[in-house]
């Protein structure tokens, strides 16, 4: 087996040396994802979005996105316009870490996020159509989810070694400022001015 290439696929994200883990880090901010075959941290904050983080087991190639749907639709029915756009976001990192050598059969995903952060300033919960959308998405791909935390009233920092699948969750309790909510109502008012994301080319 060829050893797969150094390099990520990557969608504007901000680069930092984390003092903490000592390691090269990527933080993903809502809309953003990230994909490597290198051992490095990728760290996300989120409120009502949800994060996927994926790999593929064998070959320690992986990735993270965070994302949410735009307002309106069932996040059961697949084929709804925010469904459709939250299928993009998936596709688009599923897409990248193939591309990159790992093999869609041995994905395996740790999804988090969705908290109730966004309430009062939405007539539904977001942060639970998020939720309910990954995992659906997820089962319908066939997609084993290893790990979970989601929903409940807490913004979540999440901290994910895509090398070896290693994750650390830290609820955020005490946030003393309101940047994950206006960050997060800043994406959700560019979702809805934006048009949903075309077909995604599948790579099999």
């Amino acid at each position: 087996m060829t050893a797969h290439p150094a390099y990520e696929e990557v969608l504007a994200p901000t680069h930092y040396f984390d003092r903490n883990f000592q390691t090269e880090a990527a933080k993903i901010l809502p809309g953003e994802y990230y994909v490597t075959g290198r051992d490095m941290l990728l760290v996300t904050v989120l409120g009502s979005c949800v994060a996927a983080c994926v790999r593929d087991p064998k070959t320690g190639i992986g990735g993270m996105n965070h994302f949410m749907l735009p307002e309106g639709g069932d996040p059961h029915d697949l084929m709804s316009a925010s469904a459709r756009y939250g299928g993009y976001a998936m596709e688009v990192l599923v897409n990248q870490l193939i591309k990159l050598g790992a093999n869609r059969a041995r994905l395996v995903a740790k999804v988090f996020g969705g908290a109730a952060v966004l309430r009062g300033f939405t007539t539904v919960n977001v942060g639970e159509a998020n939720s309910e959308f990954v995992i659906d998405y997820l089962a319908n791909e066939k997609i084993r989810i290893e790990a979970q935390d989601l929903r409940g009233p807490y913004p979540r920092k999440v901290y994910y070694f895509p090398a070896t699948g290693r994750v650390l969750v830290k609820k955020l309790k005490s946030v003393h400022n309101n940047t994950i909510v206006e960050r997060e109502q800043e994406y959700g008012s560019r979702l809805r001015t934006s048009s949903i994301a075309g077909e995604v080319e599948l790579f099999t």
